[in-house]
């Protein structure tokens, strides 16, 4: 089974990328606290009330950063 990844909306080229590379990639709607990595756009780390001690995963800013730069954020992480 792919892990699952959580990834903001307006982030689609992160999202298409993660996928090539045989991710499952879901919105916070459909899954956020199952995720087991969540991907930001930036800006304040908590501003979905929570970091990352509460759900678990590792929250990964894309700010400034290239897909293969969350990619491989995303596989030392996990």
């Amino acid at each position: 089974m792919a892990e699952r990844i959580a990834v903001e909306a307006g982030l689609d080229n992160i999202k298409e990328h993660l996928s090539r590379h045989g991710y499952e990639v879901v919105g916070f709607e459909d899954g956020l606290h199952d995720a087991e990595a969540v991907v930001i756009s930036g800006g304040d780390r908590d501003f979905l009330g929570f970091t990352e001690p509460h759900t678990g995963a590792p929250v990964i800013t894309a700010r400034g950063r290239s897909p293969e730069d969350i990619l491989h954020d995303i596989r030392q992480r996990l």
